[in-house]
């Protein structure tokens, strides 16, 4: 039970409209779930994303990474090799991008060194520009995953749903760019 209602007794009725009333006052905004279709634009290809509070840095699945040199600048080479959820068909695509940043993640398997490119996704109606880590997410379920610095320019999250925001992106719908956010390492979090 939780602390501000020990030693309360609530019927059916009015614990239902307790517990409901987050999820309620929530509908018709910009509520996502822990699951949701993105498109990785400019393609158009829609993928499952899981949003992960536990990750800082969003990440995308990139197979066949080279770098190379453009105009004195670190770029990448990259294969994104995913089922499109529309068409269920795995289909392909090579982008090449600068390296906005190099990311050292230390986990339970050591430590890995990835590439951070600015991509753009599609959420809901709204194109954000984001930065994503390139990794080989093959043998996990969802080759796009979105971390805390995407997450917070979505909204609420409500981790008892997925797919609540399909995405219906046009040429015309809002661009968020990354340059003009403040990321939570710019807040001292």
């Amino acid at each position: 039970m939780l602390p501000i209602l020990r030693g309360c007794r609530l019927t059916g009725l009015a614990a239902a409209l307790l517990f409901s009333a987050p999820l309620a006052a929530a509908e018709g905004s910009d509520v996502v779930g822990w699951v949701e279709k993105t498109r990785i634009l400019p393609w158009g290809v829609e993928v499952k994303a899981k949003l992960d509070s536990g990750a800082l840095t969003s990440s995308m699945q990139a197979e066949h990474i080279e770098e190379f040199q453009r105009d004195g600048e670190d770029w990448v080479r990259f294969v994104v090799e995913v089922e499109d959820e529309r068409t269920g068909e795995v289909v392909e695509r090579t982008f090449e991008r600068e390296v906005f940043r190099r990311l050292k993640v230390t986990g339970a398997g050591g430590v890995d060194r990835r590439q951070v490119v600015l991509m753009t996704i599609c959420l809901g109606d709204t194109r954000y520009e984001e930065q994503f880590s390139l990794e080989d997410r093959d043998d996990l379920i969802y080759p796009v995953l979105l971390g805390r610095r995407t997450l917070q320019s979505l909204g609420p999250l409500d981790v008892t749903e997925t797919f609540l925001r399909p995405p219906t992106c046009d040429e015309a719908s809002p661009l968020r760019r990354h340059a003009d956010k403040v990321y939570d390492e710019d807040l001292g979090v």
